[in-house]
């Protein structure tokens, strides 16, 4: 059988160790240390639920062949515990609203990102419904933070993949950070000429020798409904109204 993890601690879940509903009974997604009857026995947040859990790291190097230390684990759990289910969150940015102070962060880092990295990588679905990734150069364009303007050959595979399935994801890796951000959404295939001027700049003949009319130049516009960012060692989902 898949092994289960409390949603809470991460402990392996068995029979004798699963916590209690309010009615009595087992509870599938708890340990009996995190919850019981209904409620949890920790008024904790997900920081200190790491540091609770880090003083048990010597039981947890008995089962390992490679012994870890304490700063080992806590940073293990801190990528671990974000996705348990008492701790997943989602954050809300909206867009047209004034700054939550909680989410200037997320914002600031993905705009810092999409305006200071030379390549962004764009992902498409295939007609046999596989991912396929591009490095492409960064948005020539963007609204605040939901919506990214590229440019590309009007007659590649991309623009075939778009049209046929616009699903899309955009990411901004930073390496030297160790920063990532993943943009999920839709992209458009625009080939009108008001969308070709806005985004066209000196020096594209190089790549499109007719010109701001050439027929291989079109654009591409992403437009984010949510995502997923990496930093310091933590992961975080957020939504884009």
């Amino acid at each position: 059988m898949e092994q289960k993890f409390c949603q809470s601690c991460g402990m392996p879940l068995t029979e004798e160790l699963l916590g209690t509903n309010a009615d009595g009974s087992k509870n599938e997604d708890y340990c009996i240390y995190c919850y019981r009857d209904g409620k949890f026995l920790q008024d904790c947040t997900m920081d200190e639920m790491i540091e609770h859990c880090a003083q048990f790291v010597d039981e947890v190097n008995k089962g390992l062949s490679q012994p870890i230390t304490r700063e080992e684990y806590i940073g293990q759990m801190k990528m671990y515990f974000p996705h348990l289910k008492r701790w997943r969150r989602e954050l809300t940015i909206h867009e047209a609203m004034p700054e939550n102070p909680a989410l200037a962060g997320v914002k600031d880092l993905i705009a810092r990102m999409a305006d200071t990295l030379p390549v962004t990588f764009i992902s498409s679905v295939d007609e046999d419904g596989y991912p396929c990734t591009k490095a492409m150069l960064s948005p020539r364009v963007r609204e605040g933070i939901k919506v990214f303007y590229f440019t590309t050959n009007t007659f590649s595979l991309r623009v075939a993949h778009y049209k046929a399935n616009p699903k899309a994801s955009i990411y901004f890796c930073d390496t030297e950070g160790f920063k990532g951000m993943m943009l999920r959404g839709t992209m458009e295939v625009l080939t009108d000429a008001a969308s070709k001027e806005m985004i066209w700049r000196d020096g594209d003949t190089e790549y499109y020798s007719g010109g701001v009319t050439d027929p291989n130049y079109c654009v591409l516009k992403f437009t984010a409904t949510d995502g997923r960012f990496y930093s310091d060692y933590y992961p975080r989902s957020f939504v884009i109204e």
